[in-house]
């Protein structure tokens, strides 16, 4: 859990400035649970070029509780939370300092996130937060002002988390937890599990990561881990501590999500997927009468392929689905053994390849025609397709025909500015697996919409 907070202050000499205001968000890594915003009497005078920034003025605060009246609150709402903020440790000494006049100790860890956008989303010309966020295109109300300060740094903080793929925020979460010693049962961990799409992340007792996986239905996934009597599953129920989750909406960066985090992350029970899991893939080669033979074969690198597949009997499937769609001819295909005309021919959906009654050249222009829809090598495009929320949209990007990575996005402007674009995208690798699996998504389902650039 996070504490996601704002201070405003009077301004005055290091250690003797007083809090005017303060707004605080208790975020659990998907969404705000909980919040506290209040204007603060300092019982000194406010700085005035403070005054000038953020509005507030000293008559604004007269009837303004005092520190000490919502101290018990701040304690409360930031109990075994990590507390997150821009420029943390100015947020966190004065609240700090406030809390020692009153005698009490205050100890949190923290997060800062100028520093871990400075990791996370390197090159941008200036981490102030009003620059960071207008790069980002995300969006700022009352600016300067506690409330608005805050909100805006959850959602940086939410896009650094898409960020972090290597999940060490996320870790450094979970072990703190670990350190109350607490163990949830396996019912409790299900029952926290939302039944939407999205990956979740399998943890064992030191917190590190141990199986990675994604889901439509991310509840009824982890539940069958939990009952499996697979060696695998038995595995997972045993070394299991804690499990976390993230929602994607959109299946497509399900699945991108979990293919790149389990090559960078290496899980111990992911060891299958660590490497391709695309054995398969589908070839074009002539024939001895000059016509495209579409082939699914064991994936060889040597050779130029058009998509893969898991498994030959996956590839068989799609190459039937392919011949019927592009009045391709089985025979051809190798999906109907013959010495004359194929079963495709019998019901006038092959045009006679198969008994060279359709010239190779017309035959071959459909073939191409197939294989240039499945490839996107020189195109520039997004997908865009559900977000985590009715308001929220997802894109993938492809640029130069090269998988760039994917992001969320709330407003049209930011994904229609291939600059703002291309601040928000999370980077992803460009690789076998990422190229056969929007192939195969895009070939399978709809999206909401394709913008091409």
């Amino acid at each position: 859990m996070y504490a996601i907070l704002d201070i405003e202050t009077t301004g005055g000499q290091f250690n003797e400035e007083g809090i005017t205001e303060i707004a605080i968000y208790k975020f659990d890594g998907h969404e705000v649970v909980d919040q506290f915003i209040s204007l603060v009497n300092p019982e000194k005078p406010i700085q005035p070029f403070v005054v000038k920034l953020t509005g507030i003025n000293n008559a604004m605060l007269r009837s303004a509780p005092k520190f000490y009246e919502v101290a018990k609150r701040i304690i409360e709402i930031t109990e075994n939370c990590i507390v997150v903020a821009h420029n943390a440790s100015f947020d966190y000494r004065i609240l700090r300092t406030e809390f020692s006049r009153l005698g009490y100790d205050y100890v949190k860890p923290t997060l800062c996130t100028v520093e871990l956008a400075q990791k996370l989303i390197p090159g941008q010309a200036s981490y102030s937060l009003g620059k960071l966020v207008r790069s980002l295109g995300i969006p700022v109300t009352d600016r300067h002002r506690a409330s608005g300060d805050a909100l805006a740094t959850v959602k940086l903080f939410k896009m650094i988390l898409d960020k972090d793929v290597s999940k060490e925020i996320l870790i450094s979460l979970i072990k703190a937890e670990i350190k109350k010693g607490l163990s949830p049962k396996l019912l409790d961990i299900v029952e926290s599990m939302p039944t939407r799409t999205g990956i979740y992340y399998i943890h064992n007792e030191k917190g590190d990561l141990i199986y990675i996986g994604k889901s439509k239905n991310i509840k009824k996934r982890i539940n069958q881990h939990f009952t499996g009597t697979s060696g695998k599953s038995k595995k997972i129920q045993r070394d299991v501590f804690a499990v976390t989750y993230e929602e994607t909406g959109s299946e497509l960066i399900a699945l991108l999500k979990e293919s790149e985090e389990i090559k960078i992350n290496k899980p111990i029970y992911n060891r299958s997927q660590r490497k391709t899991i695309f054995q398969y893939a589908l070839y074009a080669e002539k024939d001895e009468n000059g016509y495209l033979a579409l082939r699914v074969q064991k994936a060889d690198g040597r050779k130029k392929e058009i998509t893969a597949f898991t498994s030959i009997q996956e590839g068989k499937n799609i190459l039937h689905k392919i011949t019927a769609e592009h009045q391709l001819c089985q025979k051809i295909n190798g999906l109907y053994e013959t010495k004359n005309g194929c079963f495709q021919l019998k019901i006038k959906e092959c045009k006679g390849a198969c008994i060279n009654q359709e010239p190779p050249e017309e035959y071959n222009d459909r073939v191409a025609e197939f294989i240039s829809e499945m490839k996107f090598d020189n195109d520039n495009m997004v997908i865009i397709d559900r977000g985590r929320n009715i308001n929220e949209r997802s894109a993938v990007l492809i640029e130069n025909g090269i998988y760039k990575g994917y992001c969320f996005f709330d407003l049209n402007y930011q994904v229609n500015n291939i600059e703002i674009l291309k601040n928000l995208i999370i980077p992803m690798q460009n690789n076998r697996d990422t190229r056969t699996i929007i192939q195969g998504y895009l070939r399978r389902h709809k999206v909401i919409r394709i913008v091409k650039f």
